[in-house]
């Protein structure tokens, strides 16, 4: 038996490597890996803009104009100077490429620490954008309808009145089915039609800004009178600001669906995708945030297409284009979920890789998220909390961390004092924030009936 050990353990080694290797081309993540360059620029598009840049103009009516207009843009240079990082470390061990934010991590903090820094950072950051994207569908579902339907004051009464529980089940149904493909490049084609959408509603959100005009005695001083309020609400605003840059946490896992060799490093096609995404997001938020702050000051809602009333096409079509941007947001996002839980089923608890476990596990999460959107749809204060809560580190900071503990810059040189600046905006952004955020949830609360 003693000598049998030794011959038979190549064998068993090569069935263990012929098994992992089945369960990776089964993998969501890592099952193909065909993408173009442009991919990379539509699903970083769809997975940064989204439901947080129509809150830009009320987190102008927090921030004021000097400061609204700072964190805008010091927000854009950092977040492009962290997704470069985490482009660059890719694949900066030779041979080998990090496709998930935790491999990455485990390999500049260790294997264990690495995994519990990011993973529950990342459940929290993709768990909760799909929860509120839930509620933003929702709402913009039942905005449609009720533009349409109730006249000119686009409020529904008596049996028009659809609650908005009902306007989130359907947005949830188309979910229960794409849900079930397989992996990034068969959402390709969504992707791409929420990236156009996201574009187009943006251009409509400050078009018809533009075409309103500014409101007579409009207002710019701080939306709030107090002095708790006007604190409170400027933490809330850098939340809104942080989750309106939320790419990060699926970047690796969008780079590792493009091809790879020595000679074309998957960094050089995915780089010029992030920077024409980066493009697309500035065509996006800034004159969002600036036009429709000009137009209604501090009178803006938390969504400015309910603000805009009028025309009424228009903004009946804008709606519509945000439910198709999210719908393809919510894909992006839920993909690697979907690969941590069939990670788990698969390797640890060792289900079979099929189609019955995709269904299932696939199926129960689309009905968490559900769940919870329709218990809390409180779509401004979830922005601020979620945004400087999770988004904070696992955008602004962590991936200067890693850097720091990966390449070791020299303490003072240009690099070295880069890291720390965006680490310590970073940190006081994931501290302030939450707090500003959970005070509007709290005071939503109070005035909200449950499944109503």
């Amino acid at each position: 038996m003693g000598t049998q050990a030794p011959e038979n353990y190549p064998a068993e080694k090569d069935a263990r490597s012929a098994r992992e290797k089945a369960i990776d081309d089964w993998l969501p993540i890592t099952s193909s890996r065909n993408a173009k360059w442009w991919y990379s620029a539509f699903h970083n598009v769809t997975a940064m803009v989204g439901a947080g840049v129509l809150s830009l103009p009320y987190a102008m009516s927090e921030l004021g104009w000097g400061p609204g207009i700072a964190v805008l843009v010091v927000s854009w240079v950092i977040t492009l100077y962290t997704l470069w990082q985490m482009v660059e470390m890719h694949e900066m061990v030779p041979g080998k490429r990090f496709d998930r934010y935790h491999e990455l991590g485990q390999h500049a903090f260790g294997d264990r620490l690495g995994l519990w820094i990011v993973v529950p950072q990342q459940l929290v950051v993709e768990v909760g954008v799909n929860i509120v994207y839930m509620v933003t569908g929702g709402k913009s579902l039942k905005k449609f309808h009720d533009v349409l339907v109730c006249g000119d004051t686009g409020v529904c009464e008596g049996k028009d009145n659809i609650k908005t529980t009902y306007f989130i089940m359907i947005f949830a149904s188309v979910h229960f089915v794409l849900s079930q493909l397989p992996n990034f490049n068969s959402i390709s084609g969504v992707s791409l039609a929420a990236a156009v959408m996201s574009l187009s509603y943006s251009t409509i959100a400050w078009g018809a800004s533009v075409h309103k005009g500014r409101m007579s005695g409009v207002d710019y001083h701080l939306r709030a009178t107090t002095t708790p309020g006007k604190v409170f609400g400027f933490f809330g605003a850098l939340g809104d600001v942080a989750f309106a840059y939320a790419g990060h946490n699926v970047v690796l896992e969008i780079q590792a669906t493009i091809p790879s060799t020595p000679d074309k490093p998957s960094k050089k096609p995915m780089w010029k995708g992030v920077v024409v995404a980066y493009v697309v997001v500035a065509l996006c938020y800034f004159p969002v945030a600036l036009i429709g702050y000009w137009a209604f000051g501090n009178t803006v809602e938390d969504n400015i297409l309910i603000t805009l009333s009028k025309p009424k096409w228009l903004i009946a079509l804008a709606n519509m284009m945000v439910v198709v941007h999210v719908i393809g947001s919510y894909q992006i996002y839920a993909m690697p979920v979907f690969d941590m839980i069939e990670t788990v089923l698969v390797k640890k608890l060792r289900f079979p890789p099929g189609l019955t476990l995709r269904l299932i596990a696939r199926t129960l999460y689309v009905a968490f998220t559900m769940f919870i959107a329709i218990t809390f749809p409180f779509f401004g204060g979830l922005l601020g909390f979620f945004g400087g809560f999770a988004f904070a580190p696992t955008t602004y900071f962590l991936p200067c961390v890693m850097w720091l503990a990966i390449y070791k810059p020299k303490r003072f040189s240009l690099s070295w004092l880069t890291n720390w600046m965006c680490i310590i905006l970073g940190v006081l952004l994931m501290i302030l924030s939450p707090i500003g955020g959970l005070r509007q949830i709290i005071m939503d609360a109070k005035t909200y009936q449950f499944y109503s």
